[in-house]
């Protein structure tokens, strides 16, 4: 072969490798580029200790919404406050990972609102995932904790900044400066929403004016004046484009002349319709304690253009909407959402083989066998995939108290509430077997202890060995309406 040749041979061959390298580092394509066809809403419902939490709604049209896990909360915060308020969603660029960021709030849960405000917690709330269906455990990024006498950290958001190929994490929080007490948004770079830059201050307004909910969107090349739209609550429901995230915003508007401002809405939520060049511009109506609305338009970056849903036009299903954030999805995405959280568990009961007039229900958070059991809710559960277990397995979630489980607790039962450990995930999962008195009805053996099963003894509900007659009797119950 000659030299030219050998060379010629060389430089294909680096050529090959090259591709290869490149074909190595580059993201595959993003799994948020396939077509989107439904909506996922994260979100949480109300001021009670488990309405502060994460719940999940679905919506096929963007307008009418379904409450995922049967309106039961979905994630439950374990670390801070124990409470969660205005989760957001984020997906990552390649669509292989996804974070819920939320502030740690619990109002009522041992924190009331002057103490959140003046002296609350500078951590937010973060899970994590691979598949939108398996979250990690919470863990607490501390963000307003680096800000010279911040006092609290509220209403994250996140947007993907393709100039610098992170996230700019942006909140709000209480800082005393220029002579005004009053939240600000402060903003910091992160590639992991574990570890992040130095905090800015990014949005301020005049004054004593405060800006506290702020939702930045990345619009499709063409539309309106701006390739970034952001919604404010600052009194108003302020509208600013930009076509960088951290660079100039022009104001372009506000509500008011549909007659929202910031004393009756908050929480502002953006969603891009799949199917056409339209918008939703949710907005929690917290004055009222009505949850989200819709406000519509097709030129997001014109005020002017925003209107009022038509009645009968939308729905929010049976639980209130508040302070969150939507993710568009993909057919797959979809179809693990709802593959995990969309089925309609039914309402049972648990009869008694021995004391066929008695069911297990609970009372004051103990467990017993009881007649006529009123309220009914008392003695009602969903039997939904096992907590530790999902094959073969069930947890037992009180209908009245939702996120509440039957759980053994030193082998004696309690209904509490789910604190998102593995240990009382084990102790509230029980697999399903033939009854041990009779083989047309059910027993519950234990996953943490495989050894014993749920019983009652004097009514009331136990974890036991089973040794004899009567305790297979006790241990036997039928599932029933």
């Amino acid at each position: 072969m000659s030299k030219s040749l050998h060379r010629l041979s060389a430089v294909l061959a680096a050529v090959c490798l090259l591709f290869t390298t490149w074909a190595a580092v580059t993201p595959k394509k993003a799994a948020a580029q396939d077509p989107f066809t439904g909506y996922l809403m994260a979100h949480f419902t109300g001021e009670s200790s488990t309405g502060q939490q994460i719940y999940l709604a679905h919506s096929t049209d963007g307008l009418r919404w379904t409450d995922l896990n049967n309106g039961r909360l979905v994630l439950n915060s374990t670390v801070g406050t124990r409470g969660v308020r205005d989760p957001a969603l984020v997906r990552s660029p390649a669509g292989d990972r996804y974070w819920i960021i939320a502030t740690d709030l619990c109002i009522g849960c041992g924190q009331d609102w002057s103490s959140a405000i003046n002296n609350g917690s500078r951590n937010l709330v973060v899970w994590e995932s691979t598949d939108l269906v398996t979250w990690s455990a919470p863990w607490l990024l501390n963000v307003a904790g680096r800000i010279p006498d911040g006092r609290n950290a509220w209403a994250p958001e996140a947007v993907w900044d393709p100039a610098t190929n992170d996230y700019v994490l942006y909140w709000a929080t209480n800082v005393p400066h220029n002579g005004a007490t009053k939240h600000r948004i402060y903003a910091a770079r992160t590639t992991d929403f574990r570890t992040i830059t130095t905090p800015q201050s990014y949005i301020s307004r005049p004054g004593t004016q405060e800006i506290i909910d702020t939702q930045i969107i990345e619009l499709p090349a063409g539309t309106g004046s701006h390739r970034y739209l952001r919604a404010s609550r600052d009194g108003q429901i302020t509208i600013e484009g930009s076509n960088t995230i951290l660079g100039t915003w022009t104001h372009l508007g506000n509500l008011s002349g549909i007659g929202l401002t910031g004393s009756q809405v908050e929480g502002p939520m953006w969603t891009k319709f799949n199917n056409r060049n339209e918008w939703a511009l949710y907005l929690d109506q917290y004055a009222s304690g009505r949850g989200y609305l819709p406000v519509l338009t097709t030129n997001p970056t014109s005020a002017g253009s925003y209107r009022l849903p038509a009645s009968g036009s939308y729905g929010m299903g049976g639980t209130r909407k508040r302070h969150g954030s939507v993710l568009n999805l993909t057919a797959a995405e979809q179809s693990r959402v709802l593959g995990r959280w969309g089925s309609n568990t039914p309402v049972n009961r648990i009869q008694s083989y021995n004391y066929q007039d008695r069911y297990v229900r609970h009372v004051d958070f103990d467990v017993r066998i009881d007649a006529n059991v009123s309220p009914a809710q008392d003695a009602q559960f969903r039997l939904v995939p096992g907590l530790a277990a999902n094959s073969g397995h069930v947890s037992f979630e009180s209908v009245n108290y939702p996120g509440y489980y039957l759980r053994h607790y030193g082998f004696d039962f309690r209904l509490e509430a789910n604190d998102g450990s593995a240990v009382f995930a084990a102790d509230a999962t029980f697999r399903q077997v033939a009854g041990l008195a009779n083989s047309s009805w059910t027993s519950f053996q234990s996953y943490s202890h495989p050894d014993r099963y749920l019983r009652h003894s004097d009514y009331l509900l136990r974890l036991d060995p089973i040794t004899d007659a009567q305790g297979r009797s006790d241990a036997t119950f039928r599932v029933t309406s």
